[in-house]
């Protein structure tokens, strides 16, 4: 085989071997994250939440995976926001908006998930 018909062979290749092992990435899981204000246990209906309909969240609790177990960061609001944000532990968030005379905030330069 001369070099001409070998690299052209090995081009056809590629475009008949390569877009199967492109789609190996397509795999991964599509993760939705809620992040809402007040927001309890019970308070959607595939959690048992009665009075109140959530029918879009309790379609993606069926089709997908649903927690039953979680932790907070912290006892109040500011510095659990902030540890879920930032992935810091609640005593190395700056957020202490929980403490009189005693605010602090993230910064531009902290990290965050978004």
């Amino acid at each position: 085989m001369d070099s001409q018909t070998f690299w052209i062979v090995a081009i056809l290749l590629q475009f008949v071997v390569g877009p199967h092992f492109s789609q190996a990435g397509d795999n991964r899981p599509n993760i939705v994250f809620v992040m809402a204000d007040d927001l309890g246990y019970g308070d959607l209906g595939c959690y048992g939440q009665q009075q109140i309909k959530t029918p879009n969240i309790d379609q993606l609790a069926a089709e997908g995976v649903r927690f039953t177990q979680a932790y907070a960061g912290g006892c109040v609001c500011t510095p659990s926001r902030s540890c879920l944000m930032t992935g810091l532990h609640g005593g190395h968030t700056p957020a202490r908006d929980n403490i009189p005379h005693y605010h602090t905030y993230l910064q531009e330069e902290d990290v965050t998930m978004a």
